[in-house]
């Protein structure tokens, strides 16, 4: 009776996943293997490691999808929680679950059983009771949420909501680069994954080695609550994202009947704005406020009222579903023309892919889901929501964005600059190639002025130097920021004997983001006070003699507050941090090796997003990947866990782990073979 009953419970409630057909193995880093025979028990397996090594923040995820995230963080949550309600991520979710193929439903059932099989036997770790089990449009919500995030659609609210709807900066970012056979020593293509995310928290980089008898067989990093890798490489070929700007979102300010009423005109006609209530559940202290917050939406979508007007949103994230899919049909694709195919799908909101595999083939597409507009508007800025003209219905193919195919050069490249500088002046694409509305900007940044500068010394690279290239964390020679600041190079330190030394510092500084440059410690201070002090303005600013001097003078206080000297390195100053372990860190903003700090302890600052899952890996014509890795911290977010902070050491010194692919050779440098229960 009991072997009946083990059994009987190691089957899901939907009869799909066995999971002693699971094996779950731990490396020496703990990094996690999952084989099943088919891929929803590998799906099914991949929840359950992960719950393992960071099932809070996989529960946030899931319970923002599910409006209910204030019942945990409060306060904090319920902003969350109104807009999940406000972009209908739920409606979606419920309204679209048939367009998901067969195929793929049973590989996110998989992982849904997973995670709700370990919050069953592992009550205590709950956060928020009768969180679980999660539905299918639970864990269908929270995507669209993550999707629309990352599209940008947080930025856009707050905006609006902060009456200053037109700005926009940033310079955080991430690389790709693929080098074809024909440019390299070894007759071998290289493709650098290098995504510049978070350090911790809901879109931190979790790795993961997917193997199923179905053909799917995968090494690369995912979010918490994703059920497929998002990049990564397969037996054949690989792939890298990095985040793009191209004109995704569209506002819209409504022309309203009156400032009470909710009556908008268009085209002609009064139109009502649908209404409906937010339930809203805050705990604060040991109680949980039950609220609620009205919601509008338009024919434009997603509608704000602020005391400038009435705000329509318009995008593409929360009117598709199928994201995850394509990125599984990607994960499991065997060639360029599957991988293309998979692309096609055009249901991934964004991101830049860079792609190289085993058989010469090198490719980049600024992917992303970007309507089909009416060229007689400005898409640049606010649009008049009062007609169907500037109410677009459909998204350009996959054919219509800029893309690359084997350039000459033999190389491919993006650092969330523009999609026209992605390879040799020869090879770039026209900007009059590509529909302007559009809206792929033009700009270039200091990571890919750094890149052409490094690239354009090598007609052949080896391995070795694509590393170089890799780990270079120098500013080019001029500066390529958001805003401008090159006034600091010319200031004559003469007329600032006070802060004179710190200006030959900057000045002669070699432009290396080293541990031991005292310039780069300066330089780091000087920045981030110059953000600090133009917060919302940055971008075009152009920083005056007078404000640098103002703002230079009050980097020496701190700095001597501190430390009693400006002599410091940067390394002094600059940590990455997690518990008790604390080691001085490279990098600067925008440099190819970026580093982002915060405020930490005494003066100093932490790192917090930069740098995080780096990834290798060398392709050649009838074998196997070679394939290298190595992430910020750990494989899990326990504190307990020997995994929590394990891999800050290689990753400072700039050293990768061998991953495989191969099940025999993950087996002999297993450290736990295990199957969940």
């Amino acid at each position: 009776m009991k072997k009946f009953l083990l059994l009987l419970f190691s089957f899901s409630v939907y009869g799909q996943v066995n999971t002693q057909n699971i094996e779950i193995v731990r490396d020496d880093f703990g990094v996690p293997h999952i084989f099943g025979k088919t891929d929803a028990e590998v799906a099914y397996g991949l929840a359950w490691a992960h719950a393992e090594d960071d099932f809070k923040t996989i529960q946030q995820t899931m319970l923002a999808g599910k409006g209910m995230l204030g019942k945990y963080l409060g306060k904090d949550g319920a902003p969350i929680d109104y807009v999940v309600g406000l972009l209908r991520c739920r409606e979606l979710a419920k309204e679209k679950i048939n367009t998901l193929s067969p195929e793929f439903t049973k590989v996110a059932q998989g992982y849904l059983d997973g995670l709700n099989s370990y919050a069953r036997q592992h009550p205590e770790e709950v956060l928020v009771k009768k969180s679980f089990p999660a539905s299918m449009e639970d864990y269908l919500s929270s995507v669209v949420l993550s999707l629309s995030v990352i599209s940008g659609v947080d930025s856009e609210i707050k905006k609006i909501l902060s009456r200053n709807i037109e700005t926009s900066e940033g310079i955080k970012g991430s690389n790709a680069f693929a080098i074809a056979t024909w440019k390299t020593t070894t007759g071998e293509s290289f493709l650098n994954i290098n995504s510049h995310q978070p350090l911790e928290g809901p879109v931190a980089w979790y790795e993961a080695h997917l193997h199923s008898e179905e053909g799917w067989n995968i090494i690369g990093g995912l979010f918490p609550g994703g059920c497929v890798i998002f990049h990564g490489t397969n037996e054949n070929l690989g792939w890298a994202h990095t985040v793009n700007h191209q004109d995704k979102i569209d506002v819209y300010k409504l022309s309203m009947k009156g400032k009470k009423s909710n009556k908008y005109m268009f085209d002609g006609q009064w139109l009502k704005l649908k209404k409906k209530k937010v339930p809203l559940k805050v705990k604060l202290g040991w109680i949980t406020l039950p609220l609620s917050k009205k919601a509008y939406w338009s024919k434009y979508g997603a509608t704000l009222k602020t005391k400038l007007g009435v705000y329509s949103i318009r995008f593409g994230a929360n009117q598709e579903l199928r994201g995850l899919e394509e990125w599984y049909r990607m994960n499991k694709a065997k060639n360029f023309t599957e991988f293309y195919s998979a692309m096609k799908m055009v249901a991934i909101p964004g991101f830049n892919t860079v792609y190289a595999d085993n058989m010469d083939t090198i490719f980049y597409v600024s992917n992303g889901m970007i309507p089909i507009r009416n060229p007689e508007f400005n898409w640049k800025g606010v649009l008049p929501g009062n007609t169907s003209k500037t109410l677009w219905t459909q998204f350009h193919r996959l054919e219509d964005l800029p893309q690359y195919l084997n350039p000459s050069s033999g190389y491919l490249y993006n650092t969330n600059n523009s999609v026209f500088h992605a390879s040799a002046p020869e090879n770039n694409l026209d900007p009059k190639s590509i529909d302007s509305t559009m809206g792929y900007p033009l700009t270039i940044n200091n990571r890919s002025a750094r890149f052409e500068e490094l690239i354009n010394g090598y007609d052949k690279l080896s391995f070795e130097d694509f590393k170089q290239i890799k780990y270079d964390n120098q500013y080019p020679s001029s500066y390529h920021f958001p805003f401008d600041l090159n006034i600091i190079q010319d200031i004559d330190p003469k007329r600032y004997p006070e802060i004179a030394e710190e200006l030959i510092k900057i000045q002669t500084w070699n432009r290396k983001a080293d541990i031991d440059s005292e310039g780069a410690a300066l330089f780091s201070a000087f920045i981030y006070e110059v953000s600090s002090q133009f917060e919302g303005h940055l971008k075009g600013k152009v920083l005056s003699e007078s404000e640098a001097v103002k703002i230079l003078k009050k980097v020496k206080s701190s700095i001597h507050q501190h430390y009693g000297s400006s002599r410091i390195t940067l390394g002094q100053v600059q940590k990455l941090a997690r518990g008790n372990k604390i080691l001085p860190i490279w990098g600067l903003p925008d440099v190819l090796t970026a580093m982002y700090t915060a405020p930490y302890e005494n003066g100093t600052r932490k790192g917090i997003a930069g740098e995080s899952y780096i990834q290798l890996v060398r392709f050649k014509r009838g074998q196997l990947p070679r394939i290298s890795s190595i992430i910020n911290y750990g494989a899990s977010n326990r504190p307990e866990s020997p995994h929590y902070s394990d891999q800050m050491e290689p990753f400072i010194h700039q050293k990768l782990k061998p991953m495989s692919l191969l099940k025999a050779d993950v087996m002999k440098n297993a450290t736990r073979v295990y199957y969940p229960k």
